[in-house]
């Protein structure tokens, strides 16, 4: 009998020992929680959310909480206290997730410089059983305040399809500002380097002026809202509007008859890009290229022009293909006949010029070469960058001369004309971009009105 008891008291400590050996370690676990504080810029404004992350694999979370300390006083945000894991860690909670709204002026908080702090700690016994801690600090500025916008440029007189020239000031630094067009927003670029304007008296230290091209799409009408809008980094917005003419436009109909010569010929060209049926006829191909790839296409260009220089390249009005007749104009509105009858109707973006066979091209204007290579419809394309938002595109071309990144002058030769994409015979298509809206480049080709409308309101602003 007694020996029986001094086995069982053997067996038990040693399950005793066991047990503590393997308790130990994973209740005395070191590591600390982990604390994630996504805060883009460290300012806060009117309203501004903080994403707040925090997890522990090992012992789990035990308490989350986070303040804003600013003027030697302590204002709690967000506090938790997570329930106990129990001996085997059966409930703990691993991770958790949260947004804080904060709202400075409700919340009685002045505008300056304080600090969000976040503190979580979690169930290990370490620290005589309070757990490991992590503390995570980001020193932030308070600002209610939203900046000030200063509309310099006066005269803004805009065509439907046409560009422009927006000047304004803003009041301090913001990473977000620029000029909305109905639903389009053009960015804006800082232009005291580019024009050399002087500091005026009333402006403060932290005041920036800038430009922004702007651009009218073709159906956009006189009832589309112009105003330039800004962001600071604390989030705090501020919009103004300035006095425009928007001049109204028609706009040429062009029909294009469809043979069936021409759809045997090219569609196949394109097999290789469209996920067509193998049974689909000449005709259905036509129609999934002229709808489906065009558009692709263009957001292949759009996605080109969201990269741009803070640099003013071009000097003057854009030149025109040397010796070249018009074949169609931009914003025609193009009828696709086939057999009599309608099939499709697209808007052209740009204008065809034609010359002799592969007549060399050149830059319309000076700028970084942004894209060579093939577009779809567009054929084999080159994208010139001038800054600011501003790109010509030449397209269908049958061989490109220069490459991405390089640096081209007025005049210089990027490549010759052709016949690549869809198209009926050789020729160029030349567009211009202000940003991600196709305009009429006929406005660029014309160096009175790029002195009336560009060029007067630079040296305006040069002479205040």
């Amino acid at each position: 009998m007694e020996k029986n008891k001094l086995k069982l008291t053997v067996v038990l400590l040693a399950a005793i020992v066991f047990a503590v050996g393997w308790l130990l370690p994973v209740k005395l676990e070191g590591e600390a929680p982990s604390v994630l504080l996504d805060l883009k810029f460290p300012a806060i404004g009117k309203s501004q959310k903080v994403s707040v992350s925090v997890s522990d694999k090992n012992s789990g979370i035990r308490k989350i909480w986070v303040g804003l300390l600013k003027g030697g006083k302590e204002l709690v945000l967000f506090k938790e206290d997570y329930p106990a894991a129990g001996l085997f860690d059966t409930d703990k909670i691993l991770e958790d997730e949260f947004d804080i709204q904060i709202e400075p002026q409700k919340l009685g908080i002045t505008d300056g410089k304080g600090v969000l702090r976040v503190m979580a700690s979690d169930f290990s016994w370490r620290r005589w059983w309070n757990g490991n801690k992590t503390v995570v600090e980001k020193e932030v500025v308070i600002d209610t305040r939203s900046p000030e916008l200063d509309v310099l440029s006066s005269v803004h007189n805009i065509s439907q399809g046409g560009s422009g020239l927006v000047i304004y000031r803003v009041s301090e630094p913001c990473p977000t500002n620029g000029v909305q067009v109905g639903d389009n927003f053009f960015p804006g670029y800082p232009a005291r380097n580019v024009i050399a304007l002087p500091q005026s008296s009333e402006a403060s230290d932290t005041s920036e002026i800038f430009m922004a091209f702007i651009a009218l799409r073709h159906d956009q009408g006189s009832d589309t809202d112009l105003f330039v809008k800004t962001a600071d980094y604390a989030g705090n917005t501020a919009s103004a509007g300035f006095r425009h003419y928007i001049r109204k436009r028609s706009f040429k109909k062009d029909i294009i008859k469809l043979s069936d010569n021409f759809l045997n010929r090219k569609m196949p060209e394109f097999d290789s890009g469209m996920a067509h049926e193998s049974s689909a006829t000449p005709m259905e191909k036509f129609l999934a290229i002229n709808r489906e790839l065009r558009a692709a296409n263009y957001e292949k260009i759009v996605q080109v022009g969201e990269h741009t220089d803070s640099k003013l390249y071009w000097d003057g009005a854009f030149l025109r293909l040397p010796n070249s007749a018009r074949k169609a104009g931009f914003a025609d509105r193009r009828e696709y006949q086939y057999d009599e009858r309608v099939i499709d109707q697209q808007v052209h973006m740009g204008i065809d010029l034609a010359s002799i066979p592969r007549a060399p091209v050149p830059a319309a204007n000076a700028g970084k070469v942004s894209f060579v290579g093939d577009i779809g419809i567009y054929g084999k394309t080159v994208i010139i960058d001038h800054g600011f938002g501003l790109f010509s595109t030449y397209s269908h071309l049958s061989h490109a001369s220069v490459e991405q990144g390089q640096m081209v002058s007025k005049k210089d030769v990027i490549g010759q004309t052709g016949k690549t994409g869809f198209v009926f015979g050789d020729h160029l298509h030349f567009g211009i971009l202000v940003h991600n809206i196709f305009v009429d480049p006929v406005e660029w080709w014309d160096a009175a009105w790029i002195e009336n409308n560009i060029l007067s309101k630079m040296n305006e602003m040069k002479s205040q």
